[in-house]
């Protein structure tokens, strides 16, 4: 009861001082006694019905009070709330006080949690609402007891006929209509639309706002980054346009371009980028190729008249809209470079990243300490995504393969003894043995490498999401050698699942200990240790989270990895197959 009496008395103080026009203002005061005051009337009469009123009669069952156990919880649920409503101050009052500052800062207004701020207008109210639902429920007494259906004066509306026919139209009808209109199962279209609204967007914000060059200088253009930017543009298009029938000619070409992003970051100084942008390249490149083994076959059907005259307006309208977007990114990128920037929050990170986070690589004191809570929350979207992946991809299976194997394994096949039969699944090892047995040979240094970037990182290029990957791309190496079975039996380790729950343990319990030493979550530690024959070796707490993302990285990127493996070693998908000349008669015999 003194709980919910701060409440009130907490939200009439703020219906008093609520910044509203001034119709609304003066209602409402009122709006919020009225509804207090049926709050009260639906209270009393649950009490007084539930605890007051006569038996129930013509129950199945006789009730009976529940066990010890099954009071347990409510009994504590009691308990808190008295405690809360006697003592507010002293129960509530630092976690509100910890959550009111961690979300407005130093701007906290004045408040108060005690029981008891003296005669007050706020106070008045209470009483007001209380007398008010008193003689609401009084009034309704007769109504009540002679067990009239529906509520006073409203009988004829039903709140909850009106709300099922709400849902209905608005989850239902509305929603199909609306697909009708816009929806489409094909992807073309869908980002189609997404695209077309994004260029109309930035238009209309164009044409309101204008646009022009920035007060700052065009920088000279130097001669060897026009060649890499020529480069991966010629990429980018030779993908767009073999992208159709020749699916690994545009992956290649695509890893072109990347590669053209990766060498621009290395030009403007951005090597954790340029890191990153490389080992994510490399991965999604090798998990595309994982797939496109599966895709149907694309055939091109030739006309007699070349392209129809509606098929040349819609590669053109495709056109249109690609160049449309590019070229509006292109211009706003060069609006924006070309203005002198802001005092932003870049100059207090580089200011802070040592002396608060105990590092000199800013990208990664940013991403570990400065931003951890936003690293957490990533991990956790990448654990649930490598899961869902693998959950998905867990009873799915593969089609025969859309490309038939080289013509060189299939002579290898047929005129060397000993080889199993052609349609075998077989290592790549036994095809290119010198390559394989340098990948094998590479696969430890690839694990010092991942340990360097991680131990490194907080200081310089590196960090747990880049040693991640290598270490990822370490293995899938294995996987494309020597294929899912000799791999997973000689590296046993490889328990995606294990390496994503230790992950997402170290990540959350390195804030979680925070609380240990009365600090916020995820708040950072670091201090010099005094080594033997090494001396001084810097060390923080922010090393520990990152660990964790390393370990998640790794974890996530080896499930996928393994949801598409394990497909080479499954049973092939059964293919129907066209009956056989009996079959057909007894059909023909059944239909007659």
């Amino acid at each position: 009861l003194l709980n919910g009496f701060i409440s009130k008395e907490m939200f009439f103080a703020e219906a008093l001082s609520a910044d509203a026009p001034l119709g609304l203002l003066n209602i409402l005061p009122f709006a919020a006694m009225l509804g207090s005051a049926f709050s009260v009337a639906y209270s009393l009469r649950f009490i007084h019905g539930a605890f007051f009123g006569p038996d129930p009669v013509d129950l199945p069952r006789k009730p009976h009070e529940p066990d010890t156990w099954m009071r347990f919880p409510v009994e504590i649920l009691v308990l808190t709330c008295i405690g809360v409503g006697v003592l507010p101050a002293a129960t509530v009052g630092p976690f509100l006080d910890l959550a009111v500052h961690a979300v407005l800062g130093n701007n906290v207004p004045a408040y108060s949690l005690s029981v008891w701020h003296g005669l007050n207008l706020p106070l008045l109210m209470s009483f007001v609402a209380l007398g008010g639902g008193v003689a609401l429920y009084l009034l309704l007494q007769r109504r009540l007891r002679s067990d009239i259906e529906g509520e006073p004066l409203l009988s004829r509306l039903e709140g909850k006929r009106i709300f099922e026919r709400t849902m209905v139209f608005l989850s239902w009808r509305l929603a199909r209509r609306l697909e009708e209109i816009f929806g489409t199962r094909r992807l073309q279209p869908q980002l189609r639309l997404i695209v077309g609204i994004a260029f109309l967007a930035g238009g209309a914000a164009v044409w309101v706002r204008g646009f022009g060059p920035g007060n700052l200088p065009p920088s000279p253009v130097d001669p060897v980054l026009a060649l890499i930017w020529a480069v991966g543009g010629a990429c980018a298009l030779g993908a767009a346009w073999q992208a159709k029938f020749h699916r690994l000619a545009a992956l290649t070409l695509t890893g072109g371009t990347g590669l053209a992003v990766v060498l621009t970051f290395v030009w403007f100084s951005a090597p954790d980028l340029a890191l990153t942008q490389l080992t994510v390249e490399v991965v999604t490149t090798v998990l595309l190729l994982l797939g496109l083994r599966w895709l149907p076959k694309r055939v091109r059907i030739q006309g007699e008249g070349g392209p129809e005259v509606l098929t040349r307006v819609k590669r053109i309208r495709d056109l249109t809209i690609a160049v449309s977007a590019g070229g509006g990114l292109a211009a706003l990128s060069y609006a924006v470079m070309t203005r002198t920037p802001p005092d932003l929050l870049a100059q207090d990170f580089l200011a802070r990243a040592y002396t608060e986070g105990g590092g000199t690589n800013v990208v990664n004191v940013t991403l570990v300490d400065f931003r951890g809570f936003d690293t957490l929350g990533e991990i956790f979207v990448v654990a649930a995504v490598a899961l869902a992946t693998y959950a998905l991809l867990r009873r799915f299976r593969p089609a025969p393969d859309s490309l038939e194997p080289p013509s060189q394994q299939l002579d290898q096949l047929g005129v060397e003894p000993g080889l199993p039969p052609a349609g075998e699944v077989r290592p790549v090892a036994d095809w290119l043995v010198v390559p394989a047995t340098l990948t094998r040979l590479l696969f430890p240094v690839m694990l010092l490498v991942a340990a360097f970037l991680l131990l490194r990182g907080h200081d310089l290029p590196g960090g747990g999401f880049s040693a991640g990957m290598v270490v990822a791309i370490a293995v899938i190496l294995q996987y494309m050698v020597g294929g899912t079975e000799w791999t997973e039996n000689r590296l046993a380790w490889l328990r995606p699942r294990a390496w994503i729950g230790a992950g997402l343990l170290l990540a959350a319990g390195t804030g979680l200990a925070a609380w240990a030493f009365e600090r916020p979550f995820l708040t950072s530690y670091f201090a010099y240790l005094d080594l033997p024959v090494v001396g001084a070796v810097p060390t923080a707490s922010a090393l520990i989270f990152d660990i964790g993302v390393f370990a998640l990285v790794v974890g996530a990127t080896l499930l996928m990895l393994v949801a598409l493996a394990h497909q080479s070693v499954r049973g092939r998908r059964a293919m129907p197959r066209p009956p056989t000349p009996a079959e057909r008669a007894t059909l023909a015999m059944g239909e007659d």
